[in-house]
Protein backbone atom coordinates (compact mmCIF):
# COMPACT_ATOMS: atom_id res chain seq x y z
CA UNK A 1 0.00 0.00 0.00
CA UNK A 2 1.09 3.53 -0.78
CA UNK A 3 1.43 5.38 1.95
CA UNK A 4 -0.68 9.15 2.25
CA UNK A 5 2.61 11.23 2.41
CA UNK A 6 3.25 10.11 -1.57
CA UNK A 7 -0.52 11.09 -2.32
CA UNK A 8 0.16 14.93 -0.91
CA UNK A 9 3.48 15.03 -2.26
CA UNK A 10 2.12 14.20 -5.98
CA UNK A 11 -1.13 16.28 -5.09
CA UNK A 12 1.72 19.46 -4.33
CA UNK A 13 3.53 18.79 -7.12
CA UNK A 14 -0.06 19.23 -9.64
CA UNK A 15 -1.22 21.75 -7.45
CA UNK A 16 2.03 23.63 -7.43
CA UNK A 17 2.20 23.10 -11.87
CA UNK A 18 -1.74 24.59 -11.94
CA UNK A 19 -0.13 27.44 -10.05
CA UNK A 20 2.30 27.82 -12.18
CA UNK A 21 0.49 27.24 -15.76
CA UNK A 22 -1.92 30.06 -13.94
CA UNK A 23 0.90 32.65 -13.40
CA UNK A 24 2.39 32.46 -15.91
CA UNK A 25 1.07 31.64 -19.45
CA UNK A 26 -0.59 34.11 -21.75
CA UNK A 27 -3.70 31.58 -23.16
CA UNK A 28 -6.91 31.75 -21.89
CA UNK A 29 -7.37 27.69 -22.93
CA UNK A 30 -3.70 27.25 -20.81
CA UNK A 31 -4.88 29.41 -18.15
CA UNK A 32 -8.63 27.29 -17.93
CA UNK A 33 -6.44 23.78 -17.83
CA UNK A 34 -4.52 25.14 -15.24
CA UNK A 35 -7.26 25.44 -12.98
CA UNK A 36 -8.57 21.86 -13.72
CA UNK A 37 -5.24 20.46 -12.42
CA UNK A 38 -5.45 22.27 -9.35
CA UNK A 39 -8.81 21.17 -9.04
CA UNK A 40 -7.78 17.71 -10.07
CA UNK A 41 -4.90 18.28 -7.27
CA UNK A 42 -7.40 18.52 -4.52
CA UNK A 43 -9.56 16.15 -5.88
CA UNK A 44 -6.53 13.58 -5.62
CA UNK A 45 -5.84 14.78 -1.67
CA UNK A 46 -9.62 13.89 -0.55
CA UNK A 47 -9.51 10.47 -1.65
CA UNK A 48 -6.11 10.51 -0.07
CA UNK A 49 -7.24 11.46 3.04
CA UNK A 50 -10.46 9.48 2.30
CA UNK A 51 -8.81 6.11 2.22
CA UNK A 52 -6.48 6.84 4.99
CA UNK A 53 -9.42 7.76 7.26
CA UNK A 54 -11.92 5.41 5.85
CA UNK A 55 -14.20 7.60 5.62
CA UNK A 56 -16.52 7.84 2.50
CA UNK A 57 -16.98 12.08 2.97
CA UNK A 58 -13.82 12.67 0.96
CA UNK A 59 -14.64 10.29 -2.27
CA UNK A 60 -18.36 11.99 -1.99
CA UNK A 61 -16.73 15.72 -2.21
CA UNK A 62 -14.93 14.46 -5.13
CA UNK A 63 -18.06 13.69 -7.35
CA UNK A 64 -19.37 17.50 -6.38
CA UNK A 65 -15.85 18.98 -7.04
CA UNK A 66 -15.93 17.55 -10.68
CA UNK A 67 -19.43 18.67 -11.45
CA UNK A 68 -18.76 22.04 -10.62
CA UNK A 69 -15.33 21.49 -12.80
CA UNK A 70 -17.27 20.28 -15.75
CA UNK A 71 -19.31 23.04 -15.55
CA UNK A 72 -17.10 25.70 -14.64
CA UNK A 73 -15.02 24.23 -17.74
CA UNK A 74 -18.22 24.82 -20.13
CA UNK A 75 -18.86 28.28 -18.82
CA UNK A 76 -14.92 28.40 -19.23
CA UNK A 77 -14.64 27.21 -22.45
CA UNK A 78 -17.73 29.20 -23.88
CA UNK A 79 -16.17 32.72 -22.33
CA UNK A 80 -13.14 31.94 -24.32
CA UNK A 81 -14.57 31.04 -27.39
CA UNK A 82 -16.62 34.25 -27.35
CA UNK A 83 -13.83 36.53 -25.87
CA UNK A 84 -11.54 35.08 -29.14
CA UNK A 85 -14.63 35.72 -32.27
CA UNK A 86 -14.46 39.70 -30.76
CA UNK A 87 -11.07 40.02 -30.32
CA UNK A 88 -9.26 37.27 -32.49
CA UNK A 89 -6.89 36.90 -29.41
CA UNK A 90 -7.31 35.00 -26.36
CA UNK A 91 -3.86 37.40 -24.71
CA UNK A 92 -5.67 37.95 -21.04
CA UNK A 93 -3.24 41.19 -21.25
CA UNK A 94 -5.66 42.06 -24.29
CA UNK A 95 -8.88 41.22 -22.04
CA UNK A 96 -8.10 44.67 -19.69
CA UNK A 97 -10.20 46.76 -22.87
CA UNK A 98 -13.14 45.51 -20.85
CA UNK A 99 -12.93 48.18 -18.13
CA UNK A 100 -14.85 51.07 -18.50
Amino acid sequence: MVPLNYYLILSAVIFSIGVIGVLVRRNLIVVLMSIELMLNAVNLTFIAFSRYLGAMAGQVTVFFVMAVAAAEAVIGLAIIISVFRHRQSLDPQEMQLLKW
